[in-house]
């Protein structure tokens, strides 16, 4: 156990993260639905019943899906995109898929290597892109939750106020939809920027994100290899 503990350290903290931080939100979205429902003379809700609602959904899918963009064009931006200096970039003359050599696949593969690099065809193209294709999988996943989720929410505030009810359609094409979708996307996007830019000129000793701290700016970390 405590092995795997050690090989799997970054994991298993960022998952129990995750789960604080869901858990702590789920209570307290609960409070605040209840003390908004209280101010309108409304019964309370239980627990269970937010945290199956739409209106925990929606904040939930709202979150993911922002962040999971995010990762899928950084993945495939990094492919093509050079940022000299940076840790999070390949080196200047190195954009690219890589060629069969570089990246062991076929005839080129270890013996340790994992089965569908060492295959052609469809296989090896599906595991050489799979990163990509599951986190842009689970973006629109959950893009399309919460496309839903807010349909829901949306026609139950239209009903509050004597309103018809929102096609799915009449939501994501709602300016409403776009400006809470747009604000977790420009985040997310200043995020990785910031990431990119700020790694060049700064550094943080024994971090695999950071380059050594005595390197120069203009050199990443796999020049210094």
């Amino acid at each position: 156990m405590r092995r795997f503990f050690r090989d799997n350290g970054l994991s298993v903290a960022f998952l129990a993260i995750f789960v604080a931080a869901l858990v702590g939100q789920s209570f307290a979205g609960f409070a605040y639905m209840n003390e908004d429902l209280a101010q309108h003379g409304l019964p309370a809700v239980g627990y269970l019943d937010f945290v199956t609602s739409s209106d925990f959904l929606v904040d939930v899918a709202e979150n993911w899906q922002s962040e999971f963009l995010q990762f899928f064009l950084f993945i495939f931006a990094t492919i093509w995109l050079i940022q000299r200096g940076s840790p999070e970039s390949k080196i200047p003359g190195d954009a690219g898929l890589g060629s069969d050599e570089d990246q062991m696949v076929g005839e080129h593969a270890r013996a340790d290597s994992p089965s569908w690099a060492r295959v052609g065809g469809a296989r090896r193209w599906l595991y050489s892109n799979s990163l990509l294709l599951v986190m842009g999988a689970v973006f629109v996943l959950s893009w399309f939750a919460q496309s839903l989720a807010g349909t829901v929410v949306a026609s139950d505030e239209n009903a509050e106020h004597g309103l018809p009810p929102l096609t799915w359609l009449d939501y994501v094409m709602s300016a409403d939809f776009w400006n809470r979708t747009l604000q977790n996307w420009q985040s997310e996007f200043l995020a990785v920027g910031a990431m990119v830019a700020f790694s060049i000129y700064l550094r943080q000793r024994g971090s695999s994100e950071s380059k050594p701290v005595g390197l120069p700016h203009h050199t990443s970390s796999v020049e210094s290899d």
